[in-house]
């Protein structure tokens, strides 16, 4: 297997740090090779998809991802930006079903925003569409317009193969858990998302063992902090998505815990953790790696089918918890401070240890 490492910016290379030690532990670090992205991608080739970024990407069977972004980038022109080398890769390497799970460690439900009994036991898969939608749809731009103001325009789009191809993904993904599935949409006012509501209803008839609801995104939002256990699987659209996976990773207790897994058609993946670059805090050692070995986790088990692997990650991650080490973003009274570097320490201890 070869892995490209992509520790992009901010607290990238940190997290990137502790996942790698664990790649190590299981002897694959010469299967490793690492480049540049995003604003890091930038500043040494002056783009943020570099074009050996890409080939090693390509030619990689898994991309180990930290994150992109920065302040110090926000005055660069668009198509320069951090995040346009991410969506430039994606695209790229066709990686169109972003999985995400929200998945509630018994550990850490005081560190959640909401009452233990709402978010006790939760798990749930949120799969987000990625490389269509609002994100890549054209025209876009800013122009004047016929009264000589300046307008932005952006097209949300999606086709017909594209959403059949998401919604498998989504059905297949239900009918190996609780078997239910919720379709997120805006259909009332939005013609994209109507054909989205009708192809994936068709679809359906495919999967008669699972059990297909539909659901406006506004009300979804809505339920997702009021009664989330309700759901198992989400699909929905890139914007969507983007917004509901990150409401989804506060239930946890902290976006420094949900991992990700971007998809092609042959389970070829890019694993990142879900949240961004937090440039306020790089260089601490305060960052939550957690995510990023979480992620790795699911790189064993969509991409090298090895769930041998990915189990033991996870139930490393558990022991770690169960034993009250905390970083800051979860700590909560009576447990163990402990800095980004040493957290991963304690995962390698616990792989050790089994």
């Amino acid at each position: 297997m070869k892995i490209a490492i992509l520790p992009g910016d901010g607290i990238g290379p940190e997290i990137i740090s502790q996942a790698v030690k664990v790649l190590n532990f299981f002897g694959l670090g010469e299967s490793l090779s690492y480049s540049s992205i995003g604003g890091a991608g930038y500043d040494e080739f002056k783009d943020p998809l570099p074009e050996a970024t890409l080939k090693l990407a390509q030619e990689s069977d898994a991309i180990l991802l930290g994150a992109v972004g920065g302040w110090k980038y926000d005055e660069l022109p668009r198509e320069m930006r951090p995040e346009r080398g991410l969506l430039r890769i994606r695209q790229a390497l066709n990686l169109f079903a972003n999985l995400r799970p929200a998945l509630m460690f018994p550990e850490l439900v005081d560190a959640s925003s909401l009452k233990p009994e709402i978010v006790s036991g939760l798990d749930i898969m949120i799969i987000r569409e990625l490389t269509g939608d609002i994100y890549f749809g054209e025209p876009r731009g800013i122009s004047k317009n016929e009264k000589g103001e300046l307008e932005g325009l952006n097209t949300m789009r999606y086709s017909e193969s594209e959403i059949r191809r998401i919604s498998h993904i989504a059905f297949k993904t239900a009918s190996k858990r609780s078997k239910k599935l919720c379709s997120v949409d805006k259909a009332n006012v939005l013609e994209s998302t109507e054909l989205w509501r009708k192809v994936i209803s068709e679809i359906a008839s495919e999967y008669p063992d699972v059990e297909l609801s539909h659901m406006y995104v506004d009300n979804a939002a809505m339920q997702l902090v009021s009664e989330p256990k309700q759901f198992d699987v989400i699909v929905t659209g890139n914007i969507f998505g983007d917004i509901l996976s990150d409401e989804a990773s506060m239930l946890t207790g902290s976006i420094g815990m949900l991992p990700s897994a971007s998809l092609d058609q042959n389970n070829k993946g890019m694993y990142e953790p879900s949240h961004g670059s937090a440039p306020d805090i790089a260089g601490k050692d305060i960052a939550n790696p957690l995510a990023t070995i979480l992620s790795l986790s699911m790189m064993f088990k969509y991409t090298f089918n090895d769930n041998h692997k990915s189990e033991k990650i996870e139930n490393a991650v558990r022991n770690v918890l169960k034993k009250r080490f905390r970083t800051k973003d979860i700590f909560s009274e009576n447990k163990i401070l402990v800095g980004c570097e040493e957290m991963g320490n304690k995962i390698i201890e616990e792989l050790e240890n089994a």
